[in-house]
């Protein structure tokens, strides 16, 4: 499978009152690896970027005034994301931008993102996993100790390549069913205990609600990445 991760830096943030994309940022990875392949551009929005904004991004209208238009890259946009699955944090945002800057350039391109990819968003997802919860990136960030102290401003191949750690960290589920058990006290890492009396033990069994809960993740494993090792072997 073939995703790419995506974010955008916006002028403002409603393309409905005019704004446009300031930055794309885009990193492939090739079943959930990262492949070193990225798309990124900063572009020239052709209005002025809101106060807001600046504050989020920290992208004037000076370091913006010699940059493409979208117009410009619009091309080698569709043609980076065709038969992708794109992975975007909130994704009614950026698809929204997007679809209103190619509905802006002449025939010749997709007229909309859906038309050449599908979508996730790990905004949904992250709301079915942690219901209740905050699940902002910087949030999903601590959750799965995903390193962004690096993410002073927002940029979009930056947050791009947290996005695309923290999306397989949120979709990766245990890869290891063999738990060992290990001695106590005896200074041995790893060794698995012999000669133990099952007898002892006290069998947990799960309950209604925790196992419904079990279904529950391991359907959306299954629906972010496509495979889940619990699904195959049960």
């Amino acid at each position: 499978m073939r995703q790419v991760v995506l974010d955008t830096e916006t002028t403002g943030l409603e393309h409905r009152d005019g704004h446009r994309i300031v930055e794309i940022g885009c990193v492939e990875m090739i079943e959930r690896r990262l492949t070193g392949r990225n798309f990124h551009v900063y572009l020239n929005p052709e209005r002025q970027v809101e106060g807001g904004a600046l504050e989020v991004h920290g992208i004037t209208d000076d370091f913006l005034a010699d940059k493409p238009k979208f117009a410009d890259v619009a091309e080698d946009f569709v043609t980076f994301i065709r038969d992708a699955e794109l992975v975007i944090h909130n994704a009614s945002f950026d698809i929204g931008f997007l679809n209103a800057e190619l509905a802006r350039v002449e025939s010749g391109t997709a007229g909309r993102v859906e038309d050449v990819a599908t979508v996730l968003d790990t905004l949904a997802l992250a709301r079915e996993l942690h219901p209740g919860q905050r699940n902002s990136l910087d949030a999903l960030c601590k959750r799965y100790e995903v390193d962004n102290s690096n993410r002073d401003l927002h940029g979009a191949l930056l947050d791009a390549e947290i996005l695309a750690d923290v999306y397989l960290a949120m979709t990766g589920g245990q890869v290891d069913l063999c738990l060992d058990l290990a001695g106590e006290g005896d200074g041995v890492q790893g060794e698995v205990v012999t000669g133990l009396d099952l007898s002892l033990l006290k069998v947990m069994r799960a309950s209604d609600d925790e196992l419904a809960a079990h279904q529950q993740r391991v359907a959306a494993i299954e629906k972010a990445s496509g495979r889940c090792l619990w699904v195959e072997q049960s």
